[in-house]
């Protein structure tokens, strides 16, 4: 076996073919668009160099065919709370099962990380955003992924953990159906809040696509960011986010609670964009983008994904987030466009979360694991993730 660096337009295909041919035995696999995981490596695209690195390599057989893959990548932004050691992460991991294999991939990213510092690794997860191959799929096999959602063969949880990796935490996924009715007191405090006028809900409208994007991050910044688990964002950067959406954006499943003018709740979904793209093949040239278009303006998407949920602390435990729910479902029981959603994943280190999406009568999905592997467990014994602390009033 030999491993190489990946250094050359060759070697970056290859390791863009490898996740293909190991999941191609599954029918429910979807392949990410290869632009988008090229973007995460390179340093123009990916702000994460500017405090960070990252290196990726492929694993070779005797024959010179390519039977696994891994990077490696490390970035100031990265911390979890309660950890006072430098961690770097792993991720893109793919391999055949076979231990030996597998160990030689993460040894490589291992001494990488060493040699840069760190003193653990996290994985199998990104270098960018939360949103995007966080996780390894651990359940959950037996349907199509949403865009952006991690998807191996079911033996790399046995790969990693005879290595040494342990759970440190658990992400959980949701599922609902769009048509059936929600609880009766989602419509009881939504009918509290609709009768007082200083509270109101309304969908994006996408000619004031600058207003909400502003809102967005007050409300993030907020609501999540306070708790030391998340890096606040900017204006820009949601502006870039919400222009790369507008293909596929629909401004009907996109909320906004506000208290008088005050933006106190977000209710972020868009149309799974998977749906589209598992007929591409990993391209989005102008063919696809038309056939896209074509079939968003068919109506072929049934499926909605969740995307960012969020309440200021000092309107937390109000009900605000069954107003804003409720205002969503009467509109999509309207339009009767969308019947299926799965929810973004929920950390089991944040309970209200989870609790939020049981409350909905919603039912487990998938469940992803982000793993740890401590280089010396004498120098920092391995703790689980701490579960998040709640901030409330003014």
């Amino acid at each position: 076996m030999n491993i190489i660096e990946v250094k050359s337009a060759a070697s970056e295909q290859a390791f863009l073919a490898i996740n293909a041919e190991l999941n191609k035995g599954n029918p429910n696999y979807i392949r990410p668009l290869d632009n988008e995981v090229k973007e995460v490596f390179d340093p123009n695209k990916n702000k994460l160099f500017q405090n960070g690195d990252a290196a990726r390599w492929l694993l070779l057989n005797a024959d010179g065919k390519t039977i696994g893959r891994i990077a490696a990548f490390y970035y100031k932004e990265y911390k979890n709370k309660g950890t006072e050691y430098p961690v770097g992460c792993v991720g893109f991991f793919d391999c055949i099962n076979e231990q030996g294999c597998a160990n030689l991939l993460f040894d490589t990213a291992k001494l990488w990380l060493q040699q840069n510092g760190m003193e653990a690794m996290d994985g199998p997860i990104n270098f960018g955003d939360r949103d995007k191959w966080w996780g390894l799929m651990v359940e959950g096999f037996e349907a199509e992924p949403m865009y952006g959602m991690s998807f191996n063969p079911s033996y790399y949880e046995t790969l990693l953990t005879n290595y040494g990796f342990e759970n440190y935490y658990n992400q959980y996924y949701y599922r609902k159906n769009l048509l059936a009715p929600l609880p009766a007191r989602f419509e009881e405090r939504y009918h509290k809040f609709k009768a007082k006028p200083d509270y109101t809900a309304v969908h994006l409208d996408k000619s004031k696509l600058a207003k909400y994007a502003q809102d967005f991050v007050t409300i993030y910044n907020s609501a999540w960011a306070q708790h030391g688990e998340e890096k606040a964002i900017t204006l820009p950067q949601i502006i870039k986010l919400f222009n790369s959406l507008k293909a596929v954006m629909d401004e009907r499943v996109i909320w906004f609670a506000y208290y008088k003018e005050e933006p106190i709740a977000m209710f972020i979904n868009i149309p799974d964009v998977n749906q589209y793209f598992k007929y591409f093949n990993g391209a989005l040239g102008l063919w696809q983008k038309l056939h896209l278009l074509w079939m968003k303006w068919a109506g072929q998407n049934n499926k909605l994904t969740g995307l960012a949920f969020g309440v200021v602390p000092k309107y937390q435990a109000l009900g605000i987030d069954s107003f804003l729910i409720n205002s969503c479902h009467i509109l999509l029981n309207k339009i009767k466009l969308y019947d299926q959603y799965e929810m973004g994943w929920a950390g089991d280190w944040n309970p209200k979360m989870v609790n939020i999406y049981k409350s909905l009568d919603a039912l487990p999905s998938r469940r992803m694991v982000t793993f740890r592997y401590i280089f010396d467990a004498k120098s920092h014994p391995f703790e689980r993730h701490p579960i998040m602390e709640y901030k409330t009033g003014g």
